[in-house]
């Protein structure tokens, strides 16, 4: 990151520290070694449930596991963002773990997060399919509308800043209604979709170091266009 950008980001924490006001982000990795297929509530008061946390998927070239890459990227965004000078609370910091995503959402949310980004890789039946996504929550759910339009400013900001790596490939901001870590929340949050583990191409690059990087840097520059905003 250039210098100059830095000393912005920076200063974004700084003049929120002078208003004695601290910024949280929760980073959420997504899965974890071993999968809980018991079932927890998708929302507060519903009878539709779905299990509680799973493994999620693998590498179609290099065999990684998405709970090993989500870990592992959540690692580098959280240094970095550490570096900026948030405060920031992990979801799970080992694979060794059984968190569900009702925890993982009352994690932030007793926390205050200013902001939860849960970190994800995609896959698809479809090989070709490639390409990053943003996920945000309903503004229609009772469940997630109070959270809708902060959730979406950030993910808005977010993708405006993943756009401006060269040859990145965007699949857009979706909207989500059925998802658990969702619909629990009380504070804004998004779901980044770093790429498909299914294709062989993207697969790969996710693995590099120089690519996660770059992906890290366009989430916290994208996280500091949000807080300007605010």
């Amino acid at each position: 990151m250039h210098s100059k950008r830095r000393i912005v980001l920076s200063t974004i924490v700084m003049f929120f520290a002078t208003l004695g006001l601290s910024l949280t982000i929760c980073i959420d990795p997504g899965h974890q070694k071993e999968a809980d297929f018991s079932h927890e509530q998708i929302a507060p008061g519903s009878e539709t449930t779905k299990a509680r946390v799973s493994t999620g998927t693998r590498g179609s070239s290099t065999g990684i596991p998405e709970y090993v890459f989500n870990l592992e990227f959540s690692f580098m965004l959280r240094d970095r963002l550490l570096e900026e000078g948030y405060d920031v609370v992990m979801t799970r910091e080992s694979h060794e773990v059984n968190v569900s995503n009702i925890e993982r959402a009352e994690i932030a949310n007793e926390a205050k997060a200013d902001l939860c980004v849960r970190i994800h890789a995609n896959y698809s039946s479809e090989s070709s399919l490639k390409g990053f996504m943003l996920l945000v929550p309903s503004a229609s759910s009772v469940h997630t509308a109070p959270i809708y339009e902060e959730s979406r400013k950030a993910a808005e900001k977010i993708h405006a800043s993943l756009l401006q790596i060269s040859g990145i490939k965007s699949l857009g901001i979706r909207v989500r209604d059925d998802m658990t870590g969702f619909n629990w929340s009380k504070v804004p949050v998004i779901i980044f979709e770093a790429g498909y583990m299914s294709n062989p191409e993207e697969d790969v690059l996710l693995s590099t170091q120089d690519y996660r990087e770059k992906l890290v840097e366009a989430l916290v520059t994208g996280i500091a266009d949000y807080f300007l905003t605010k």
